[in-house]
């Protein structure tokens, strides 16, 4: 599997909890977890921690998801980290230009271990 090393960047301790408990039930073990409450904490994790994948909300305290993915996409050491967004945000709009941005995968709320399949085996 490749994602081995995981950032997961939500304000919410539940939510992070509920992604990685989706990412197991899709058979995916023996992965490491790094969290952060927001973009900006995500940004200080990156600056010391290489990771594979970054699942990120897009409504976050200090610094919001968009935020967050402009300053990822942006950097030479973080741009090519392939981009999730779990949202609640139902906008069809909003996902193209996400994925204009570079993120993989745009996923509803709420998740679910089938969803996590979709992003986890895309290339």
């Amino acid at each position: 599997m490749k994602y081995k090393r995981i950032l997961i960047a939500d304000d919410s301790i539940t939510s992070r909890m509920i992604i990685k408990r989706c990412i197991e039930m899709a058979g995916f073990f023996d992965i490491e977890y790094l969290e952060a409450e927001d973009g900006l904490h995500g940004l200080t994790v990156l600056d010391t921690e290489k990771v594979d994948l970054i699942i990120t909300d897009l409504k976050m305290p200090k610094m919001d998801g968009k935020t967050f993915i402009r300053k990822l996409k942006s950097h030479n050491d973080t741009k090519d980290i392939p981009v999730v967004v779990i949202s609640s945000l139902d906008n069809t709009v909003l996902e193209e230009r996400l994925k204009r941005e570079g993120v993989m995968a745009v996923i509803g709320k709420p998740l679910s271990p089938a969803k996590v399949l979709d992003f986890m085996e895309k290339e």
